[in-house]
């Protein structure tokens, strides 16, 4: 199968062929680092993690890079700094080193490159100097500001008219501007703002010239892909390409556009500005980072997704069914039926049996995807009840193996559900399992139900299965 992904410029989906299979270069705009991440935040983060992991899977992991930037310069910055009383670098350090934390923990791979906006300034300034140079930018009152009557495709991106892109552009319509929807390239600093010199005065960039440098600066351009969410259409990613074509990139921008659909929390879209936000790093200390990975996949990734409790408690459930028929797996080799090694031929054809690889080439088609691994538990789970050791063995490893692509599976069995007991704690619950099966084998009930009973006391979910009983803890303890 040939991947297929929707491009948000020419709004067809089309099969992916990058310029050079021996470089595949993709670039997702990361984070502004002045708080913790919300989850919705983390939605392009792990989207465009398993795209990272098609491709590399597909070329080879040495062929595929991947930048994501870190804007460390902006308003909101500057005021948590002077909040705090604090070097602006404090804040900025504080929470990338978290973001990066809680990405991780969501299951995410680091990307090849992680630019800062400070540390491109040179490169920053360098573009904007071609810009002026080339007529597609001019200087008023210490700003350089682009001039979007220089770009003839203006629009052609976001689909939007020039009349509606005045009025939704989150940008100042200052007297110096020759058009209202000319965009700031560079500004003057405030008081106690960050401010590095240029040819038009002491300033900063704005923040659409940020990408576009560090994109040239690390990747070159045109690239393969460009990511983010729906919410950087316009004005961000159509001013992006605009002055990355007028500074000398007439051959283009970008190959492929791919945009997420919102997290919704409630009626209204996740945004820290609206105060509806639900943060990762209160998350991870309820939920394991898998679950909320998962919960992240279940729809497609163009389409709105509703973050709820209910999202959240299925998405551990989905994992516990098929971490359960992992554990399954083990129980049956440690009582004696050990499994041959996995035949690859015979993985390669359960997986092409199943709709997989097609699902994840039909434009990141997560949902099926995620679907088709219980396709593969349950050929695992048969094969147990039926002590079929090879064919028990090849599902497991075809399981695990489209698990792995999409970033799940990866933990032990065993820690997945117990990983919060201490050893000591471990070793009380275990006893009391065999006590309670004891107990059921003797047809003693009421001994079983006062086992699980204390279980439950200890904040312990018994899991019967086919091979026995498991557990977990349901809470941190």
């Amino acid at each position: 199968m040939t991947l297929n992904l929707y491009d948000t410029l020419t709004r067809t989906k089309r099969a992916f062929a990058p310029a050079d299979p021996k470089r595949v270069t993709m670039y997702v705009c990361g984070p502004t680092v002045y708080n913790y991440a919300h989850i919705g935040n983390a939605r392009p983060v792990v989207v465009f993690d398993v795209l990272f992991r098609l491709l590399r899977a597909a070329y080879g992991e040495d062929a595929v890079l991947y930048a994501s930037n870190v804007t460390d310069v902006d308003d909101r910055i500057a005021a948590k700094a002077h909040e705090e009383g604090v070097a602006i670098t404090v804040v900025t350090d504080r929470y990338l080193a978290a973001y990066n934390a809680d990405m991780a923990t969501l299951g995410a791979l680091r990307p090849t490159f992680q630019p800062k906006a400070t540390e491109t300034m040179a490169e920053i300034i360098d573009m904007i100097g071609r810009l002026v140079a080339k007529g597609a930018a001019y200087v008023a009152e210490g700003h350089a500001l682009f001039d979007t009557q220089a770009f003839p495709d203006y629009g052609k991106l976001s689909g939007r008219s020039l009349d509606d892109m005045i009025a939704g552009a989150r940008v100042e319509v200052a007297p110096y501007k020759r058009h209202p929807a000319d965009f700031v390239l560079w500004k003057p600093s405030k008081p106690d703002e960050p401010s590095w010199e240029s040819p038009w005065g002491p300033g900063r960039p704005g923040w659409h010239i940020e990408c576009s440098a560090m994109i040239e600066q690390t990747l070159g351009l045109p690239i393969d892909i460009h990511g983010g969410g729906n919410d950087l259409i316009f004005p961000h990613h159509e001013n992006e390409m605009a002055q990355g074509v007028c500074a000398g990139h007439d051959d283009g921008y970008s190959r492929w556009w791919l945009h997420n659909g919102f997290l919704n929390f409630g009626d209204e879209k996740m945004s820290k500005s609206l105060g509806n936000v639900v943060l990762v790093h209160d998350l991870i200390d309820q939920v394991p980072g898998e679950a909320l990975r998962w919960a992240l996949l279940v729809g497609h990734y163009r389409a709105p997704l509703e973050w709820t409790d209910d999202l959240v408690a299925q998405a551990r459930t989905s994992l516990d069914r098929l971490y359960g028929v992992l554990s399954d797996a083990r129980r049956a080799e440690t009582q004696g039926r050990r499994f041959p090694d996995a035949d690859p031929e015979a993985v390669e054809t359960l997986i092409d049996q199943s709709d997989f690889r097609s699902a994840l080439d039909d434009d990141l088609n997560t949902s099926k995807a995620l679907s088709e691994l219980f396709t593969l538990a349950n050929g695992l789970r048969a094969a147990l009840t039926a002590g079929k050791a090879q064919v028990a063995a090849d599902h497991r490893a075809a399981l695990l193996q489209c698990a792995n692509l999409l970033g799940f599976l990866g933990a032990d069995p065993d820690a997945w559900f117990q990983g919060g007991a201490d050893p000591d704690l471990k070793a009380r619950i275990d006893g009391l399992i065999e006590a309670r099966v004891a107990a059921r084998t003797a047809k003693d009930w009421s001994e079983a139900d006062r086992i699980r009973d204390e279980l439950t006391a200890l904040n312990v979910e018994v899991l019967d299965g086919p091979q026995g009983a498991t557990w977990r803890l349901k809470e941190p303890v």
